[in-house]
Order: C-alpha cells, then sequence, then structure tokens
C-alpha cells in the first residue's frame, strides 16, 4: 500500500505563505504560553511574589497560560492546514482572519497587565472578568470564525475515487464542519442562558457545549497527524484510504447530535451536561479506537524508520500513547477530583503531540531546514513522557481524593502518599515544561534561520 500520498501537497502560491503565518501564530502562542507558566511559579516564590501587584496573578496567567496553549495553538494549527487543502479563492478573507485572530491574541496576551484579571477557572476556556480579555477573545473568535468561513466556500473537491489524499481533504473539511457547531452550539448556549447567572456558573454553561464539540475538532486534527505521520515516517497502513474517510466520517457523526440535545434539554438541566459528557466519553472512541488499533499493527509490522523520520515517528508513538492513557482515565471519574485534569491532560497533550510532529514533517517543505534531527528525535518523548508522569502523579492523587483546581494547604495533603503522588506530578510537570520548550526552540531556530533554496513541494 503506497503511503506516500498520505500528506497534502504544499501549494506554491500564497496559500503557503498564510500556513506559514498561521504557523507562526501558533508558536509563537506557545512561547507566550511558556513565559505566563514562569509567571505562574513566580507569583507564588516568596520574594517575587511581591513584585507582582495584581490580586490572584496564580490564576489569573494560569487563565492564559491554558487559553494559549490549548484554544490558540489548536485552532491555529486547524488554520496553517485549512490554508493548505484550501483552494486559492477569497485570499482576502484568508489573510484578514490571520490578522484578527493574531490581534485577539496580542490582546489576551497583554490583559493581565492592564488591571486585575478577575479569573474565573471555567471548564474548556477559562475566562478573565475583564473588558480587556474579552475584547481580546472575542476578536480571536471572530479571526477563527472568519477562518472557518472561508474553509468552507474554499473547500477543494475529495475526488470521485477515495485516494489517499482525498481522505484526509475530507477528515480536514469535517473538522472544519465540527468547528462550525461549536460556534453555533456557544451561540445557542448564550442566547439560552438565564439572566441572574453570572461568575463561574454562567461561563460554565456557556463553554459546556460548544467546548465538548470542540474536542471533537481538535481530536480529528489529531487523527489526520496521526495517518500524516504514519505516512511520512514509512509506516505502513494496513487499512484503505475509504475505510480511514469512513473513520473521520464516524469521527464527525457524534457533532450532529449536539443540535438534538440542546432542542430537547435546556442548558441549566443535568440532562444537558450528562448527554454532553457522555457524548465526549464514547462518541470519540469510536473513530479513535479502530484507527489506533490499526496503526500500532502498521506500527508493529513496519521497519525502524530513517533518520529524517525519527521525529515523525517519535510524535506518533507519544501521541498515541498520551491520549490513549488519557481516553482510558476518562472512564474512571467519579467526582470532582484531579482524575478529571489527569484525563484531559493525557489527552490534550496527545493532539499536541500529534501536531507537533506534523509541525516539523512541514517545515521542510515550506521552504526552512529540517530541525536537528536528534533533538527532534527525543522532544516528543521527553515532552510526552513528562506528561505521562504528571498524569500518573494526578491519577494517584485523585484516587486519595485530592480535589483539582485547588492549590497549597486547600488540597488537603496528608500522608506521605497524597505528597509523594504530587510530588511525581509536580516532576512531571516540570519535565513537560522543558520538553515544550525544546519544541519551541527548534522550531522558531528554522524558522527565523536561513531558508533553503528551493521548497521541497
Amino acid at each position: 500500500m503506497n503511503n506516500e500520498h498520505y500528506v497534502l501537497e504544499l501549494p506554491g502560491d500564497q496559500r503557503r505563505q498564510l500556513a506559514i503565518g498561521w504557523l507562526w501564530l501558533g508558536i509563537l502562542a506557545l512561547l507566550a504560553s511558556g513565559v505566563f507558566s514562569v509567571l505562574l511559579v513566580l507569583s507564588r516564590t516568596p520574594g517575587a511574589q511581591n513584585v507582582i501587584p495584581w490580586i490572584d496573578f496564580f490564576h489569573t496567567a494560569l487563565v492564559v497560560h491554558v487559553d494559549l496553549s490549548v484554544l490558540v495553538w489548536f485552532l491555529a494549527f486547524a488554520g496553517v492546514l485549512w490554508s493548505i487543502n484550501c483552494t486559492s479563492r477569497m485570499m482576502w478573507l484568508g489573510w484578514l482572519s490571520l490578522v484578527t485572530a493574531s490581534l485577539g491574541t496580542l490582546v489576551m496576551v497583554l490583559a493581565p497587565f492592564v488591571a486585575d484579571g478577575n479569573p474565573v477557572m471555567s471548564n474548556y476556556i477559562p475566562m478573565l472578568q475583564q473588558t480587556t480579555f474579552i475584547a481580546g477573545l472575542l476578536i480571536f473568535a471572530a479571526g477563527i470564525g472568519l477562518l472557518v468561513v472561508r474553509a468552507m466556500f474554499a473547500i477543494p473537491l475529495v475526488g470521485q475515487y477515495m485516494q489517499p489524499v482525498g481522505s484526509l481533504r475530507f477528515g480536514l473539511n469535517a473538522t472544519a464542519i465540527s468547528v462550525v457547531m461549536a460556534f453555533m452550539a456557544f451561540a445557542w448556549s448564550w442566547m439560552a442562558m438565564p439572566p441572574f447567572l453570572e461568575g463561574k456558573p454562567y461561563y460554565e454553561l456557556l463553554y459546556w457545549g460548544g467546548g465538548h464539540v470542540l474536542q471533537f475538532s481538535y481530536t480529528l486534527l489529531m487523527l489526520i497527524g496521526w495517518v500524516w505521520l504514519a505516512s511520512s515516517s514509512n509506516v505502513r497502513i494496513p487499512v484503505s484510504p475509504r475505510v480511514i474517510l469512513l473513520l473521520f466520517a464516524v469521527g464527525l457523526f457524534a457533532v450532529f447530535l449536539v443540535p438534538p440535545i440542546y432542542y430537547s434539554y435546556g442548558i441549566t438541566s443535568v440532562e444537558h451536561v450528562k448527554l454532553f459528557t457522555w457524548l465526549m466519553r464514547y462518541g470519540g472512541s469510536l473513530a479513535t479506537l479502530p484507527l489506533a488499533i490499526a496503526l500500532m499493527y502498521g506500527l508493529a509490522t513496519s521497519g525502524p524508520a530513517g533518520k529524517e523520520q525519527r521525529p515523525l515517528r517519535a510524535a506518533l508513538l507519544s501521541s498515541m500513547l498520551l491520549f490513549g492513557f488519557g481516553g482510558l482515565i476518562g472512564f474512571f471519574i467519579q467526582g470532582s477530583n484531579v482524575i478529571i485534569p489527569a484525563h484531559y491532560h493525557g489527552s490534550i497533550v496527545g493532539v499536541t503531540l500529534a501536531l507537533m510532529g506534523v509541525t516539523y514533517e512541514l517545515l521542510p517543505r515550506l521552504g526552512y531546514r529540517r530541525p536537528l534531527p536528534r533533538l527532534a528525535s527525543w522532544q516528543p518523548y521527553l515532552y510526552g513522557g513528562g506528561q505521562l508522569l504528571h498524569v500518573l502523579g494526578l491519577l494517584w492523587s485523585g484516587g486519595y481524593g485530592v480535589q483539582r483546581k485547588v492549590a497549597g494547604a486547600q488540597q488537603g495533603l496528608q500522608g506521605i502518599e497524597q505528597i509523594a503522588a504530587m510530588g511525581l506530578m509536580g516532576l512531571g510537570g516540570l519535565v513537560s515544561v522543558i520538553g515544550g520548550l525544546v519544541f519551541i526552540y527548534a522550531a522558531i531556530r528554522v524558522m527565523t534561520g536561513p531558508r533553503q533554496k528551493q521548497a521541497a513541494a
């Protein structure tokens, strides 16, 4: 089976530059997220914390850190792939969406330094209850909205016969539809919101439905990344393009259950909350599990990766391990303890690792020099291994009832087991941060360095 065609050809016109622009936005968002992770530490360090005059800067920095490393990074990378996938129609809209989203991101980054953050640790999109941050988030959302409009109107033909490239294009088109559905869910929740709600209850209900839909969008991006990385790292893919297209369609199917949920149950009902939880828990597995099994078989029956393919193979393996482990943990969630962040850290980092790997594959074809092979080969294992320790620590702590979204004495760490578990979590988090910084360094190093004479198509 000819796996090399599970890769989109890069266009030679402005679409290539537009894809580079979205990649820069994603990389810089990760860099800014890393800066805020440092500020998280400083805000709790004796002496240094007195230099920061804002109230509760720890949670303020945490909000921006999460939104940059998840919301902006994932959707910016969707912009990379959609720019490559789309036709050359409506290029002006593509550039307008990039400028708008970049402006919104910049405003969100500056928001914590303008005034007190008034952070709200809501699920999916944590918030700062201040005008500047909300304005930045809305501007960013407008940019992504324009991006999706272009992705829908400049949609390429999949092809009459389902070839490998056609299945990838279908997956990217399905991702765009999923993001559109997320926007519809956010709008529906906003219009149905009871007038007496405010603060955390308000944002929890506002983002609950659309936030779950965004998770399906991210998962589809990851599945596309898995196939792309497998193909590019000489992994035998033991299923046909038609089967892969069918799995992408199954991954999209759960999204179409969203309108009936909204129509049948109000956003404040217990059924509304539970149905989205079940949809995420079981719907995502319908496509992910079969594809993961197929790729694991392909990995087991394929030869070793070449020198230039090792970073891609490392990213694929790490992504599948973390996402699978995080998904498995999701079936054991009971109550509000740190098993919940163990679940979504595994899942989210699984997506991130896939996109990191695709970045390594795209850089030389976008006209940049190839990242240092040895550095890029062990970076996914460092980042993924750190997150695995982080997740194991959270899972262990959750078994002892350690609560989520609390810190310090509020965690109730009384026994040596609880302290050791959270210590493992902290060690894993530190290793993971180092792995993330290595990726940012590797990407920025080549993107600011000398270009290749001719980009590979």
